[in-house]
C-alpha cells in the first residue's frame, strides 16, 4: 500500500509536515514536465532556479531519509501533462494513495481536482502547503469576488491578529503605516554607499543543456551561473545578509531607482522574494527572524524600516492571494481601458532611447528581477498609459521575473499596475508623468528625452502619453476624488495645448517602436 505525495515546483517547504515522519509505504514525486515551461514563455534564469532548487530539494529529502522520485525533462518527456505522468507513476509503484498540496495558481488547482483516480482505485486527498499566514479557507471571509478591498484595513487585522509590531491593541509608534517616511531618492553620497549585494554562484550548465537539449522556449540572458539562492541553507544566508546590511535603509529607499551604480538591480532590497514563493523560506519565519534581531539590537534599524519590510509580506503578499482566489478565474479577462495594442519588440530587447525603460527592461532581461518600482511606475506606468494589452503584459511579467508565479503576478500586474480590474485593488491607476521618475531616480540624466517638456520632438513621452491618458478617460476617472488634481491641471489647459498633446501622443504611439 504505497502512497504517492507530489511536490510542485513552487512547493519546497521543509517544513511542511508530511516530512516530519519517515515511512517505507511514502513516497514523494517531483518533476520537471514540459506543461509547467510552456503555459507562458519563461525567463532562462527562472526555469534553471526552479528546475536546480527542485533537484536540491529532491536531494535533502533522500538524505533525511524519505523515498523521493526526482524526474527530469529527459525522463518525463514522453508525457503531455500532468496526468499522464502521475498515471504511470500509480502503475509502476503500485499506488493506492495520491496527495498533494493544494496548488496556489487557479489552472493547477482545477487540474488536479478534476483528475479522476477513483475509477483507477486510488484515493486522492488535498491537503494545505503551511505556508500562508491566513489560511486558504478563511479567505472567502475577508474577500468578495468584483468588490474592492482595501489593503490597508486588512494589513491592521493581521497586525493584530499575529501581535506584530503591536504595543497592546496600537499599532508600535503610534502608527500603522510608516510609508510616507519611505520615499527618498537617491542623492550622490547615498549612491556610492550602496553595499554590495550578496549572491551565489549556482552551476546551471547542466539545468540549462536540458532545457536546451529538449527545446524549452525562453528569452532573457544567463551565464554558466545564477545568483539566486536555490536552497534553504543559501536562503538564510541571504536573509540574515539583509537584515544586517540593507534593512537599516530599506524603507528609506524602497521606492528609489538609479542607474549610476554597479548595485543599481539589487539597492537595499531582500532579493528573497524568489526563496519565499516557491517555499523555500516561510513568510512568517522571515518575518519573526527580523523582528527577533532588531528585539536583540534597538538601535540597528528604524521602526520606518521595519514596518515597511513587514507590510510587504505580512500585508500586501497575503492581501494579493485573498484577491487572487476570491476573483478567479474571471479576473483573467478583465480589461477595464479596453487596451489591446501589443508590446512592442524592445520588452525582449530593451532597445529604446527612453533611458528609464532601457534600464528597467535591461536589468529584467539580464537578471530576471527588478524592484517593485521600476515594474510599477516604469515598465507598468509605460504599459497603462500606451494602452498595451493586459494580457501580453501578464505574459510577460510571469515569465520575465524569477519570483512571479501566476497568484501574486497577475493581480499585481492586471489589477495594481494596470487597472484592469476597474480598481478591485487600487484606488486610482498608478498613472504618472515623466515628473515622478525624474524624481524617484536619476534616469533622465542623459536620457535623450527632457522630462520638463510635454511636446516636441524631445519631450519625455511619458508626459504626453500621461495626458492624453487622463483626457482619453475623464469620463471615467473624473469623478475620483485622488484623481481630482491631476483633473484640475488638465481643466486649466489651453485647447491648443491639449490639441498639440494629443498630437504628440498620437506620433508617439505610431512610432512606439522607435522610442
Amino acid at each position: 500500500m504505497t502512497t504517492l505525495r507530489l511536490i510542485l515546483g513552487d512547493q519546497l517547504n521543509a517544513r511542511h509536515s508530511w516530512f516530519k515522519e519517515k515511512s517505507d509505504d511514502t513516497l514523494y514525486l517531483i518533476a520537471e514536465f514540459k506543461q509547467e515551461t510552456t503555459y507562458v514563455k519563461h525567463h532562462i534564469q527562472k526555469l534553471c532556479a526552479f528546475f536546480l532548487s527542485m533537484a536540491r530539494f529532491a536531494q535533502a529529502l533522500d538524505l533525511a531519509g524519505h523515498r523521493v522520485i526526482h524526474l527530469t525533462l529527459d525522463d518525463t518527456r514522453e508525457y503531455d501533462g500532468l496526468e499522464a505522468l502521475l498515471s504511470r507513476i500509480f502503475e509502476s509503484y503500485q499506488v493506492s494513495r495520491f496527495e498533494y498540496q493544494r496548488p496556489d495558481e487557479y489552472r493547477l488547482l482545477q487540474q488536479l481536482r478534476a483528475y479522476d483516480t477513483q475509477s483507477i482505485g486510488i484515493q486522492k486527498s488535498e491537503v494545505d502547503t503551511e505556508h500562508f499566514l491566513l489560511p486558504f479557507d478563511e479567505l472567502s471571509k475577508h474577500f468578495k469576488a468584483d468588490k474592492a478591498h482595501r489593503m490597508e484595513a486588512f494589513y491592521r487585522r493581521m497586525r493584530k491578529r499575529y501581535d506584530i509590531l503591536m504595543n497592546g491593541d496600537e499599532p508600535l509608534g503610534g502608527r500603522w503605516n510608516f510609508d510616507q517616511d519611505n520615499r527618498n531618492s537617491f542623492t550622490a553620497k547615498d549612491i556610492a554607499e550602496i553595499p554590495s549585494p550578496l549572491v551565489f554562484s549556482n552551476d546551471i550548465r547542466a539545468v540549462l543543456e536540458r532545457i536546451n537539449r529538449h527545446q524549452i522556449a525562453h528569452f532573457g540572458e544567463t551565464e554558466t551561473h545564477i545568483v539566486w539562492p536555490c536552497d534553504r541553507q543559501q536562503a538564510l544566508v541571504l536573509l540574515e545578509a539583509f537584515i544586517q546590511e540593507n534593512l537599516p535603509r530599506f524603507g528609506t529607499f524602497q521606492d528609489a531607482m538609479t542607474g549610476q551604480s554597479p548595485h543599481a538591480w539589487s539597492l537595499y532590497h531582500s532579493r528573497l522574494s524568489f526563496a519565499i514563493n516557491s517555499k523555500i523560506l516561510s513568510p512568517y519565519q522571515v518575518i519573526r527572524r527580523v523582528l527577533e534581531y532588531c528585539e536583540e539590537n534597538p538601535e540597528h534599524a528604524s521602526l520606518a524600516q521595519i514596518e515597511g519590510f513587514v507590510r510587504q509580506l505580512l500585508g500586501w503578499r497575503e492581501y494579493i492571494r485573498g484577491m487572487y482566489w476570491a476573483n478567479m478565474p474571471t479576473y483573467h479577462d478583465k480589461n477595464f481601458f479596453e487596451a489591446k495594442r501589443p508590446l512592442p519588440s524592445w520588452f525582449w530587447s530593451a532597445d529604446t532611447k527612453m533611458n528609464c525603460l532601457r534600464n528597467s527592461v535591461h536589468q529584467s532581461l539580464h537578471y530576471a528581477y527588478a524592484h517593485h518600482i521600476q515594474r510599477l511606475m516604469v515598465i507598468g506606468n509605460f504599459a497603462l498609459l500606451a494602452g498595451l494589452d493586459p494580457a501580453q503584459v501578464d505574459a510577460w511579467y510571469l515569465g520575465v521575473y524569477i519570483d512571479a508565479i501566476e497568484w501574486v503576478e497577475l493581480p499585481n500586474t492586471r489589477g495594481m499596475s494596470q487597472f484592469a480590474d476597474g480598481g478591485l485593488i487600487a484606488s486610482k491607476p498608478y498613472a504618472a508623468s515623466g515628473n515622478y521618475i525624474n524624481k524617484m531616480s536619476d534616469y533622465c540624466k542623459g536620457c535623450d528625452y527632457n522630462p520638463k517638456l510635454k511636446t516636441g520632438d524631445t519631450a519625455c513621452p511619458f508626459n504626453a502619453l500621461y495626458w492624453d491618458f487622463l483626457n482619453r478617460h475623464a469620463s471615467t476617472l473624473k469623478s475620483n476624488p485622488r484623481m481630482a488634481f491631476p483633473y484640475k491641471q488638465l481643466d486649466r489647459m489651453s485647447h491648443e495645448q491639449l490639441v498639440d498633446i494629443q498630437a504628440r501622443a498620437r506620433y508617439l504611439i505610431d512610432n512606439i517602436e522607435t522610442l
